[in-house]
């Protein structure tokens, strides 16, 4: 039954841009199309009529990717395909979002392998999601860059490797660790508890608990602009080795 596919039933259905301390979101188990409500089994997992972006945080909530698209009433189905990528880890953007959280952003890690989701968009559904990350906007938080093999490899479950992928590359950056290397996103609650106990100044501008940070994230954006540069301010930024592919661009 169709009520069996549904996100609701599937623990799918909610959105980290209404409940940012669930950022990233849900992911799926397994492939799957979306299809307005639904994640319905796929019949293939490669489309070559469509752009292959990689997911590395809330884009592969198919709550998340539900709104985004409904938004702009898009309703064509969406195949989000798993894969096992080498090359890059997900690591913290450099901004504070104005969504109440502090998104993922991918970085360079080269020999390092993580299952992450390839969502295959159509040229109105990358229109939306360009236009969700901030790609067209001049200030806008994200790029979108090409990632070429062997660089980065892309592995579906049948075996295809695919010559590269789309991922989004924070602008700013990426936030660092103690040692100055990027820093992984370890899911928003823990994030925000780490970065609030780190910086009496983020303290000061969003309070001392992540309920308190996404509730005045959330009602300012101008607040949202000060804390990333806070970020740089206190040296929390680093480059996430993403940067020169911004100018690159699939054969």
């Amino acid at each position: 039954m169709d009520d069996d596919r549904s996100l609701r039933t599937l623990g799918l259905a909610d959105a980290p841009r209404d409940h940012p301390l669930l950022y990233p979101g849900a992911w799926p188990s397994d492939s799957g199309l979306l299809d307005g409500d639904r994640l319905l089994p796929l019949d293939r997992l490669v489309y070559d009529d469509r752009v292959p972006v990689l997911a590395v945080g809330s884009n592969g909530c198919p709550g998340q990717l539900r709104y985004k698209m409904a938004e702009f009433g898009i309703v064509s189905p969406l195949p989000m395909v798993k894969a096992r990528v080498t090359g890059l880890d997900v690591g913290v953007s450099a901004h504070v979002s104005r969504m109440g959280y502090v998104s993922a952003s991918p970085f360079q890690a080269p020999g390092h392998v993580r299952e992450l989701f390839l969502t295959w968009l159509d040229d109105e559904q990358l229109a939306v999601i360009d236009a969700s990350e901030g790609v067209p906007a001049p200030k806008g938080h994200f790029g979108r860059a090409w990632l070429p093999a062997p660089d980065l490899q892309v592995e579906l479950a049948d075996g295809t490797v695919l010559p590269g992928a789309f991922a989004y590359v924070n602008r700013h950056g990426v936030l660092r660790n103690g040692t100055g290397a990027p820093r992984t996103h370890p899911g928003q609650r823990a994030l925000l508890t780490e970065l609030l106990v780190g910086s009496p100044r983020l303290r000061d501008l969003f309070g001392v608990t992540p309920e308190e940070f996404c509730a005045r994230a959330r009602a300012d954006t101008g607040l949202c602009e000060r804390g990333t540069l806070l970020f740089a301010e206190e040296k929390q930024v680093t480059a996430s080795g993403l940067e020169g592919y911004l100018r690159v661009q699939p054969d």
